[in-house]
This record gives structure tokens, C-alpha cells and sequence, in this order.
């Protein structure tokens, strides 16, 4: 979503946000406002508008090895005299557009991995604490490995036994209310993925780490990723507008979405599709796309670098295309209008001359690695003026 400009916000959201751009206000009291929408909706002592799940990451971190110190909060990056190691378990060491390694970084702490990336016992956290251990930090990611790992539950457990608090990164995750029931400290959620708010975060937890992460969120480390009053304004109307929505109409909508995709690519000789639930336990169900190359004449990496093409210009979920064959169709944050053009630009795709496929087959084929095709994408981006 960041990557596409965050969310398409609702009108009542650009209403706020451009009520409040006009004025000036108490930063510290708007937070409070803030705060008290985060108490009710999601349940949590306090929370907090940071300027996105990635800062509050950063945030959170340092709360946890400063506290409501102020002094401590001014000497960060440099941590002499604090607690500044991070837990994370290896399988959940991810890039999400940054790394979560990096995140952790930022206010001066230094990442512990421990475990394997796909087998993790509470054995080898416990024998990864020291008395430097600041905090410890669980990822909820369809980016993270899937299985082997410590969950939440037994994660927390383990850090509390040892009076560690645990951050839990829940960007994309719409049932915030169940990590504070499973152990968590700090939650940092994204505002510009389900809840369909400006580019923000939202950070709920503990009211101590809460009242030290705002030491931080505009002093400090945080200074350099403050956010604005109409973020908060914005990700705080969208919070209550998301609280009053009719969910099981949503998930009904969502599922005529996925009805149409299915409609409109069922029977097609080459493509196999499946309907597969979020793996990390989202009320969310995708449309997978498997592309037989040798039937269709292009691999559903290339499928999905036309898609981007077009005009209307369409993303796919792809980021186990290159090595996978296939890529997801997602219906959350999207309109029945929109998600009806689709299956006819797959289709359109499909029916292309074999010229036209060798040649984007041809123009991908550099591209293979996401990391190299990022960095591809961001060279030689500057325009050339015609001045």
C-alpha cells in the first residue's frame, strides 16, 4: 500500500483532514484526543498516531530503553547506561519496503537474533536474554516465515518471566483487540492499509511505554519522523469510521470481489486459482493466480509487469512472483468498479500476439530479483526538463 500512496480514504476523512489543516493546534491535546479513540476502539491502556507502523517500531524501541526519561531520550542514538538489545526471532528478520533489523537500529539498539529461520524453540530465546535485553520484538507478517516458530502466546510468556516488554508489529492486521489478549506490551499498526487512513501509524499498548514513546514522537530520534496534525486527525476519524462499519457487509463485498475475479478467469486454459486465507490470521481471503508458462507464453512475473503497464495500471499482490509462478489478487481497499477491470486486462494479457509476449518477457528479464528490480525502478527516475 505504501508503495501505491497509502489507501484510497473515505470522504469523510478528507473532510477532517482539510478542516483541520487551517489551524493551529496543541499537538500534545490532539494526541489525547487520539489516545482516548484508541482506548475505546481498540481496548488498550493509551495509544498514539505515529507517522507509520515503521516508525512506531523505532518509537517503541526506544520508549522501552529510555522509559519517560527525558535525558535518556535526548542521548539516543548513543545508548551508553541502557538496556539496548532487541530479541527477534530470525525467521521474522523481513523487509517490508525496509527491514525490520533497520527499524530497531534507528534509536541505537542492536538486534539479538536467535533461532533458525524455520525451527525456533522458547529454549533459545531464553538462552539469547542478557541483562542488556531492552525489549523483544514479535512480526505478524505474511512476509515471515509461516511455521517452525515461537508463537505469540509462548513468546510473550517467556519475555514477561524476565520483565521484558514485547512490541508486536501488526501493520497490516485488522483484529487488534486478540495481541494485547496474547501477551503483547506495544502494537503498532498501520493507518493506511485497512483502515483505509493518510499514511500513519497506530501505536497501542501500555500506558507507561505509551507515555515514554511520546517523549520521543516529536523530541529526540523521533523528531526526524514526526507526524502531522492532519495525519492524526485523519487516522483517528478513519479509527471510529472503521469501529462503526458493518464488517459482515465488508466481508460480503470482499467476497463478490473475489466471485468476479474467480467468473472471469475460471475455465481459462493455463491459469489455476485458488481462494486462500491470509496466512497470518487475517479476516482476509486472496484469489491465487498460477500461470503455466509453457501454455500462456508468459510467466506470471511478466504477467504481472504488463498488469503495471496498463492504463488503468493495475498491482498485484507478487511478491513470491519470480520464483513462485504465481501472484494473489486482493480485494481489501477496493471498490467492485475497480476490481471488475481485472480479469479483462489478465484476459487481455493472455490473448496478445506471441511477438508482443517475447517482447515482455524479454523486458522483464532482468528484473528477476525484487531487491534488484527496486533498485532498477529507482534509478535514472529524475525527469529531464524540456526548459
Amino acid at each position: 500500500m505504501t508503495a501505491l500512496g497509502a489507501s484510497s480514504v473515505s470522504a469523510k476523512v478528507v473532510e477532517a483532514m482539510a478542516d483541520i489543516l487551517p489551524k493551529f493546534v496543541d499537538m500534545v491535546e490532539l494526541q489525547r484526543d487520539a489516545c482516548r479513540m484508541i482506548q475505546r476502539v481498540i481496548g488498550s491502556e493509551a495509544g498514539f498516531i505515529s507517522a507509520c507502523s515503521a516508525a512506531g517500531i523505532a518509537i517503541g524501541v526506544a520508549a522501552c530503553m529510555t522509559g519517560s526519561d527525558m535525558a535518556k531520550v535526548e542521548q539516543l542514538p548513543n545508548t551508553t547506561g541502557m538496556k539496548n538489545e532487541v530479541l527477534l526471532q530470525r525467521g521474522h528478520s523481513v523487509w517490508f519496503g525496509g527491514s525490520i533489523p533497520q527499524m530497531v537500529r534507528l534509536p541505537g539498539a542492536q538486534v539479538v537474533e536467535f533461532g533458525d529461520a524455520t525451527r525456533t524453540g522458547t529454549y533459545q530465546m531464553e538462552g539469547a536474554i542478557t541483562d542488556q535485553t531492552a525489549a523483544a520484538l514479535y512480526v505478524v507478517s505474511h512476509h515471515t516465515v509461516q511455521y517452525g516458530l515461537i508463537k505469540l502466546e509462548s513468546f510473550a510468556r517467556v519475555a514477561h518471566a524476565h520483565g521484558i516488554p514485547v512490541i508486536v508489529d501488526a501493520a497490516s492486521e485488522s483484529n487488534m483487540k486478540v495481541f494485547f489478549e496474547r501477551g503483547a506490551d506495544l502494537v503498532c499498526f498501520s493507518g493506511h492499509k485497512f483502515l483505509a487512513a493518510p499514511t500513519s501509524g497506530i501505536v497501542a499498548g501500555r500506558a507507561d511505554l505509551i507515555e515514554a514513546c511520546l517523549f520521543h514522537n516529536y523530541h529526540g530520534i523521533g523528531r526526524s519522523m514526526k507526524v502531522g496534525k492532519e495525519s492524526i486527525v485523519g487516522a483517528t476519524v478513519a479509527l471510529e469510521h472503521w469501529d462503526n462499519l458493518d464488517h459482515k457487509a465488508l466481508l460480503k463485498e470482499q467476497t463478490q470481489i473475489l466471485d468476479s475475479f474467480v467468473k472471469g478467469l475460471s475455465g481459462i486454459s493455463g491459469l489455476t486459482i485458488t481462494l486462500e486465507p491470509d496466512p497470518a490470521e487475517s479476516p482476509i481471503t486472496r484469489l491465487k493466480v498460477a500461470v503455466d508458462t509453457d501454455s500462456i507464453g508468459l510467466d506470471a512475473f511478466g504477467m504481472a509487469h504488463e498488469l503495471k503497464q496498463g492504463d488503468p495500471s493495475i498491482f498485484v499482490r507478487e511478491n513470491e512472483t519470480a520464483d513462485g509462478g504465481y501472484f494473489f489478487l486482493d480485494p481489501t481497499v477496493t471498490t467492485i468498479e475497480e476490481a471488475s477491470l481485472v480479469a479483462p486486462a489478465i484476459c487481455r494479457i493472455i490473448n496478445l500476439s506471441e511477438n508482443e509476449k517475447v517482447r515482455i518477457q524479454s523486458a522483464c528479464a532482468g528484473l528477476r530479483n525484487e531487491a534488484d528490480a527496486l533498485v532498477e525502478g529507482l534509478r535514472g527516475w529524475v525527469p529531464i526538463s524540456n526548459a
